[in-house]
């Protein structure tokens, strides 16, 4: 195996986990069961990371990054409002698609840390990681469609998670990608309501 720095073998040992969460759960990713999905000897988890636990905030930074590039890479200027959110919202579902693991790890991680005291903190941590996002997309949102929120951003954007995690569990669910269009159809007219026109002299 080619000599890795620290950075390479922690981002490696990242990817590793989530295969193994993928394929067989978060109980299943045990240290020696993420080095061998990498292909490391034991010493190297040790080289990159302190714990296991420090690993999971890892691939949950991970996840988030993947849906805050995915969302954020679907706005376009000049969309109105309800359509750049059906394009983020979209975005985020097609990256669901591709690989479902991913998110049924962030819910299951979740509910680990919840009964894991080492973890104590995790969950607010993963849940302010998701209010940042889903407020920098809705600024973003709001600056290409030329429009400003009429409740405060962290209100919308708690909305905007509600509405995002009953659209993944209810997919993952049953796997109706048609009622999950619906579903999307729905929220972006939801939110897109809170929504008003920004004057052009206070744009």
């Amino acid at each position: 195996m080619a000599r890795l720095s620290s950075a390479q073998r922690r981002t490696e040992l990242v990817q590793a986990a989530l295969r193994v969460i993928d394929r067989k759960g978060v109980h299943a990713a045990t240290t020696r069961a993420i080095v061998a999905e990498a292909g490391m000897p034991l010493a190297s988890f040790h080289y990159a990371v302190s714990s296991r636990d420090e690993l999971i905030r890892d691939v949950i930074a991970a996840v988030l990054d993947n849906e805050r590039t995915a969302t954020l890479g679907s706005l376009r200027p000049g969309s109105d409002i309800r359509s750049t959110l059906r394009s983020g919202f979209q975005a985020y579902f097609d990256l669901l698609v591709s690989a479902p693991g991913h998110e049924q790890a962030l819910f299951e991680l979740l509910h680990y840390s919840l009964r894991t005291e080492e973890l104590a903190d995790l969950p607010g941590a993963q849940y302010a990681g998701y209010r940042a996002t889903a407020s920098e997309l809705l600024h973003a949102a709001a600056d290409h469609a030329g429009v400003h929120w009429a409740v405060p951003i962290d209100d919308v954007s708690r909305l905007l998670i509600a509405l995002t995690d009953g659209l993944t569990l209810g997919w993952l669910a049953d796997r109706d990608s048609e009622a999950a269009a619906r579903t999307m159809d729905l929220a972006a007219d939801v939110i897109a309501a809170l929504a008003r026109s920004t004057p052009p002299e206070l744009a």
